[in-house]
């Protein structure tokens, strides 16, 4: 396949150009004339090389190791709002956004999309087979957006829903960076000094045959089963970690797991307040987009990423299929907020549960937020601290000796 460079008439006349992926010049005739546009002169891309050999390598690279960030789709679907609200027919919203996207990968879909649906195919039709891009929300959305007529204000929402969800992503990763960055250079010093420096200390200690206060004994011991077992400790790391993710992974251990997390203090209740923030902006979306809601809470509970509260939502469907509120089911689980069942409740009875699922969403990523803020304002000084304290023993076991020596000497 070679990128090929046109020219052409539009259906009303008017000149147009782009530049085109084809098999042949008269494929690409042929592609455009669905499009309704009469190719009048076409020659191949100076950029074709380097597209052809894409196709046999780097674009198989591309679509071997490269992928489709979440940000990409956002920014693609809102923009396809945009051009659907403007009044610009699907399939040629698409052709644009295929001309102004980057990553190959993404290009590719694009491209397959707009050949579906130039086909006679549905847009969610389109999209589902491409589930590594789409998942099975973005799919049920837009299938009810294209169903009650509104697919451009679906789409909207789904381009705030994955924005909202990036910026709270950034928000952990940020907070947990710090402390990850610091127990990685902490633990690269404290090697290089049980490792390089101490044993050095130690001989001079052994040569004056006296004894050492308890704290330096302890360290060189410590110098010494690094030193001398150091080839162990990557093996057992690299195999402990692999026998955890297979337990963790496992149809006893997953559960265990999941539930364990919930319960660590500070970081269970961080975890539970993501999840339900998740779990209930993805639902209020869902409902207000016109996706039934038992269809829509078996999509949204994948968003929740722990085993423990599928469960819980799992009973919540089977209730709500047998005519009880969600509200009353949540609350008898005991693993989401009373605040949260509350206001699902308030909303269940005044007719409007997709507006309280979004306060709830809203209420809980603000308390997400401040929770992080203080954890990481409390988490740098006490990291200090930690990383002073553990220097600080070092240097002071080997300054006593040396002090003693120095002092006998005199």
């Amino acid at each position: 396949m070679a990128l090929y460079a046109y020219k052409g008439l539009n259906p009303s006349g008017r000149s147009v150009s782009g530049v085109r992926d084809a098999d042949s010049p008269k494929a690409l005739r042929t592609l455009m004339r669905k499009e309704g546009v009469v190719v009048t002169d076409c020659s191949v891309s100076k950029g074709s090389k380097s597209v052809q050999k894409g196709s046999g390598q780097g674009l198989n690279r591309e679509l071997s190791f490269g992928g489709i960030k979440k940000a990409e789709i956002g920014a693609f679907t809102r923009q396809l709002a945009t051009l659907l609200r403007a009044g610009i027919p699907l399939a040629e919203a698409l052709s644009a956004q295929f001309e102004q996207i980057d990553n190959v990968r993404l290009k590719q879909v694009v491209e397959e999309l707009k050949s579906n649906v130039n086909e006679g195919s549905s847009f969610a039709d389109a999209l589902a087979k491409h589930p590594k891009a789409f998942d099975d929300l973005f799919v049920s959305m837009t299938r009810a957006g294209e169903i009650s007529g509104n697919l451009d204000e679906v789409l909207e929402r789904l381009a705030d829903f994955l924005d909202a969800g990036q910026a709270l992503k950034s928000k952990v990763q940020g907070a947990m960076l710090y402390p990850i960055i610091m127990i990685v250079v902490g633990s690269g010093i404290m090697g290089v000094l049980m490792v390089a420096v101490i044993p050095n200390i130690t001989t001079l200690f052994e040569q004056q045959d006296k004894a050492l206060p308890w704290n330096t004994e302890l360290l060189i011991w410590f110098s010494h089963v690094i030193g001398a077992y150091w080839w162990l400790y990557l093996p057992a790391l690299v195999g402990g970690f692999i026998l955890f993710r297979r337990w963790s992974k496992s149809e006893t251990g997953r559960p265990a797991w999941h539930g364990f997390n919930l319960r660590i203090p500070l970081f269970g209740a961080l975890l539970r307040q993501v999840a339900v923030a998740r779990f209930s902006r993805t639902l209020g979306t869902m409902l207000l987009s016109g996706v039934p809601m038992l269809k829509a809470i078996e999509v949204s509970k994948e968003t929740l990423g722990n085993v423990v509260l599928m469960k819980v939502i799992d009973d919540a469907r089977e209730a709500i299929s047998q005519g009880e509120s969600i509200a009353t089911t949540l609350r008898r689980s005991g693993h989401f907020p009373a605040m949260m069942t509350h206001m699902i409740a308030v909303g269940e009875r005044a007719g409007a549960l997709e507006d309280m699922l979004f306060k709830v969403a809203d209420t809980f990523d603000r308390e997400t937020e401040a929770k992080l803020d203080r954890f990481t304002g409390v988490l740098e000084p006490m990291m200090l601290v930690l990383m002073g304290g553990a220097v600080g023993f070092v240097v002071f076991s080997i300054l006593m000796p040396i002090m003693d020596m120095s002092s006998f000497a005199q």
